[in-house]
């Protein structure tokens, strides 16, 4: 009798095991690292450090081992190389535009703007790219870029630093896009948005429901949308090689 007894027990905790969901059955969420960089790369302005500053993000890339990156101020020539220290990954790239509809270019000639990486296992769909309606009275037209679909969707802008008021029509424009590809997954948007949280424009307030925003405590701020559980951010030094620091911000996705 009590061998049975015991049968029994052993038999309910399999059972229990089988439908709780910290047991075996139970799915294990994907971790999903989003690394924002901005390069200040394009070698026209003081904070430009040659190619240390890629060292250094190729280091920052290889240590962190990021599922999204996002990169601002960078140029067409980079993509390649922070693929490479990525793995596997699709990318996009796109120019910021003068009036005219040229490119911008960096001093080495190349086109100067924003870059999305996606890891392979997480991409999907074609890549989009396009320029904003808001824009400022400066020469630079901005612009932005994202890799939609897959198991999530990502995109990254460089908003205006001329005006408040443009920057924030800038990031609602983005976050509408986004808030549109949330109907096929998770979605994130990563970039240096040139707002901050409390500021005059709020960065805040173009966060649309459904979503939240971390940041690194100035202007650069990662949205993702409400599937996305926060796990942690934190910025990381780039050792002076560019005026922003790395930002990190780590979720889980069901």
């Amino acid at each position: 009798m009590r061998t049975f007894t015991r049968l029994l027990a052993v038999l309910s905790l399999a059972l229990l095991a089988c439908v709780s969901p910290t047991g075996p059955a139970a799915s294990a969420a994907t971790t999903v690292r989003v690394l924002q960089l901005n390069l200040c790369h394009s070698g026209a302005v003081s904070c430009f450090s040659g190619d240390a500053v890629m060292v250094k993000a190729v280091s920052v890339i290889v240590s962190t081992r990021p599922q999204v990156v996002t990169v601002n101020e960078a140029c067409s020539g980079d993509v390649a190389r922070l693929r490479t220290a990525m793995g596997q990954a699709r990318s996009v790239f796109v120019a910021a535009q003068r009036p005219d509809g040229t490119a911008v270019r960096c001093a080495n000639g190349q086109e100067y703007g924003n870059i999305v990486l996606v890891a392979e296992s997480l991409a999907g769909g074609a890549a989009v790219s396009g320029r904003f309606t808001a824009q400022d009275t400066g020469n630079e037209m901005r612009v932005w870029a994202c890799l939609p679909a897959g198991a999530l969707s990502a995109c990254t802008g460089h908003l205006s630093a001329r005006s408040g008021t443009t920057a924030l029509a800038q990031c609602r424009e983005l976050l509408a896009r986004a808030v549109g590809y949330t109907a096929n997954g998770p979605a994130v948007v990563s970039g240096d948005m040139n707002l901050r949280y409390g500021g005059s424009p709020n960065v805040q307030d173009c966060n649309p429901s459904g979503f939240y925003r971390k940041g690194d405590g100035s202007v650069q701020h990662v949205f993702a949308s409400k599937d996305l559980a926060f796990v942690s951010g934190r910025t990381i030094s780039m050792s002076g090689t560019t005026d922003h620091p790395a930002w990190l911000v780590t979720v889980t996705m069901a």
